[in-house]
This record gives C-alpha cells, sequence and structure tokens, in this order.
C-alpha cells in the first residue's frame, strides 16, 4: 500500500533553494581557493581586509551580511515549530535528541584533544551543520531518497543551527557592554509589542531591527544575534500564512538574495586559504584533529547511537520509511560544517589569521570526505531498496 506523507508548499521551496545555496557555495569557494593561491592571491586577499568606513569588508560580510542569514535562519525555524516537523513534539523529539547527539559528542571530542590550550576555545567548530550542503549533497542522491529523510536532516539542521547560534551568544562574546545590551533587548521588547499588536508593516520591523543590530554590535555580543531575535518578532499567521503572514512573505522574500548573494560573498570573504606546506602539516595539529573527528565521526555516531537509545526506550519513534541506515547516512550529511564551523572559527580565534586559516583548512576537508562519504552511502543503499512513499505537495492554509 501506498502511504503519502503531505507537505507545505513552503518547504518546496525551502529545498529548492538550499539546494541552490549549497551548490552556489560549492562554486565560489572553489573559486576562491583557486584565486587565494594565484598570482592574484595578495591582492584578493587584502581586498577582504581593506576598510570601508569603521570596519574591514570581512568584518562587515561577516556581522553586517551574515545578520541577514541568520534572520532566515530564525524564520526558518519559526516556520518549522509553527508548521514544520517541529511543530508536533512527538515528530520533533527524534531530531531534537539527534541533534544533541551531534552536538555534544563532537564538542567533547575537540575538548578532549585539545582541552588547557590555546586552541580549546574551537571547541564550537564541529558542533555545527550547513544545512544548504547538507541537503544539496541529498538531493544528489536522487528521488529515491525518502522525503521523510530530508524533514528529518532538515528538521536536525535548523536544531543544529539554534544550539550554534545559543553557543555563539553565550561563549563568544567580547568587550561586553551591558549598557547596549539593554538598548537592544528594549528595542527587542518594542518589536515583541508590535507583534502582539498583530502589526504586519516589514519596513517598521527592518528599521527597529537594525536599530536593535547596532546596539547588539556595540554591546559585544555578536551582532548576528539580532537576525535571530528579530525573526521571532515578525508576526505568523497560522492560517493561510502564504498570503497573510509576514513572516512568510519576508522568508519568501530572503531565499534568493541569501541563497544568491549572502552565502557566496560568505564563502568568498572565508575561504581565501593560502596552501602551503606548512598549512598542510597543520592538519595533524590537535586542533584539526579535533575538528576532524569531531565532525566526520562525533556527527555521524552522536546522531545515530542517541537517536537509536531514544527509539529502543520509547522516547521517540523513527519517521515514516526511515531505516536506521538512513539515519547513519544523514549523520555522514551532519558533518558538512562548512559555513556555521567557519562563522564560528572566526570567533573562536579572532586575531590568529595563521589558526584561522589552518582551520579553515580543516573544516574544508572533513566537509568534503563528510559529503562524500555521506553521498556514496545514500546511493549504495538505495540501489538496494525500494520504497512506497510518495507525497502531495500541501498549500499553506
Amino acid at each position: 500500500m501506498i502511504k503519502q506523507i503531505r507537505i507545505t508548499k513552503s518547504f518546496k521551496e525551502f529545498i529548492a533553494n538550499e539546494r541552490s545555496a549549497g551548490l552556489m557555495l560549492m562554486a565560489c569557494s572553489v573559486l576562491s581557493l583557486i584565486v587565494a593561491n594565484s598570482y592574484f592571491g595578495p591582492a584578493y586577499l587584502d581586498f577582504w581586509q581593506s576598510y570601508l568606513g569603521p570596519l574591514t569588508v570581512s568584518y562587515w560580510v561577516n556581522d553586517g551580511l551574515m545578520a541577514i542569514f541568520f534572520l532566515l535562519i530564525g524564520l526558518e525555524l519559526k516556520r518549522e515549530l509553527y508548521k514544520g516537523e517541529l511543530s508536533n513534539f512527538r515528530n520533533a523529539l527524534l531530531p531534537i535528541v539527534a541533534a544533541a547527539g551531534g552536538v555534544i559528542l563532537p564538542a567533547l571530542l575537540h575538548l578532549w584533544l585539545n582541552s588547557g590550550t590555546p586552541t580549546q576555545a574551537g571547541i564550537g567548530i564541529p558542533m555545527a551543520t550547513d544545512i544548504a550542503f547538507a541537503l544539496s549533497i541529498l538531493s544528489l542522491a536522487g528521488d529515491r531518497i525518502p522525503l521523510s529523510l530530508k524533514v528529518f536532516l532538515t528538521a536536525l539542521a535548523v536544531i543544529d543551527d539554534l544550539i550554534a547560534i545559543i553557543v555563539i551568544a553565550v561563549f563568544y562574546t567580547s568587550k561586553f557592554s551591558a549598557m547596549y545590551l539593554l538598548l537592544s533587548l528594549g528595542v527587542f521588547a518594542v518589536l515583541a509589542i508590535l507583534n502582539r499588536m498583530k502589526v504586519g508593516n516589514l519596513i517598521v520591523y527592518m528599521i527597529l531591527g537594525a536599530l536593535m543590530w547596532y546596539f547588539m554590535f556595540r554591546s559585544g555580543v555578536h551582532a548576528t544575534i539580532a537576525g535571530v531575535l528579530l525573526a521571532f518578532t515578525i508576526p505568523f499567521t497560522k492560517i493561510r500564512d502564504d498570503e497573510s503572514s509576514s513572516s512568510y512573505k519576508l522568508e519568501h522574500l530572503l531565499h534568493r538574495p541569501v541563497a544568491f548573494l549572502v552565502l557566496p560573498v560568505f564563502a568568498l570573504a572565508n575561504t581565501g586559504i593560502v596552501i602551503s606546506s606548512g598549512s598542510v602539516a597543520s592538519l595533524t595539529t590537535p586542533n584539526s584533529v579535533g575538528i576532524f573527528i569531531g565532525l566526520f565521526f562525533g556527527k555521524v555516531v552522536g546522531i545515530t547511537v542517541l537517536s537509536y537509545i531514544a527509539v529502543k526506550l520509547h522516547i521517540c519513534r523513527l519517521p515514516l520509511y526511515l531505516q536506521w541506515r538512513h539515519i547513519i547516512g544523514a549523520g555522514f550529511l551532519a558533518g558538512i560544517g562548512f559555513t556555521m564551523s567557519i562563522f564560528i572559527t572566526n570567533l573562536a580565534f579572532k586575531g590568529d589569521s595563521a589558526l584561522i586559516n589552518n582551520s579553515k583548512m580543516a573544516i574544508l576537508l572533513t566537509s568534503l570526505i563528510s559529503g562524500i562519504v555521506g553521498y556514496l552511502w545514500l546511493v549504495s543503499i538505495t540501489k538496494t531498496e525500494g520504497t512506497t512513499e510518495s507525497f502531495d505537495y500541501e498549500e499553506d492554509d
């Protein structure tokens, strides 16, 4: 008997845009690596460190443009909580448990190798999962991949990013100013009141959101957190959200700019890695090894083992059509850290360009290996199995 899984039009659009973003990220990363190691390399790298007003171009990208990316992440998380996989506690529990396993074990593995050293601050690097890259690789595996695996991986990665955002806010704060933080939270309170009053004018939210970003930036807490806070103040109407919800309209508006501008520029600004004999040797340092085993081994083992224990204890259940081999495949793809891992690297080792460069090499190499292994694993298991799954796209109503 063929069963159907109904998903929203929003989720269909989300999957398509994340796939495009992943492919664009791949192209920009390769381009950046080639240019950085060419005759034009010094000029290329100097450009990102040149000043545009009071901040460097790189700083504007990582603290300014990436706030838009975090705004989109917040909107996606909000949608999942209202109408997606996370809206039903029973369905949400497995991705939550899996994400916890995929965060805790990688962090512990990195800490095990780097405890008490200057690179201990990199504990947050292997916690992250790049949604765009992971879903792009998953899409390459073909239509025989169960839709429920895409939903599971999306929910897992969204929760993963939420944890990473919390880690950034708590552990990677410098030059803290309580006054500016209170001002930022004051703007957030005003936005929350506007939400309760059902004010739907996005221009008002954007202006106040920019003010909140400025105060957050001056507070020392990473300014991109303002993007997430802003997302949760924008009204979301569960009924007919595709027509009337400000949250859905903004998410729809941001998908393409983030996929084809924000993330590609971030990749260009942060993957200009100069490869030398010394940087290759750095792959054997405790920090690089911690990143590798955290992302490649810690992710798949943490996700699979904790999920298995939770299911066997009847705390949660496997989604429709998924088997443990699928969960293992998702675990490998979760080892693609890329965007969030590089972002945390910049915060963890701020001011140490050599260590940042070496960490990025470890992240790129590990993400590449995780993506290849995850792809080959999923292709191998889908060759020998069929699926009785079909699905409809449900309008957001």
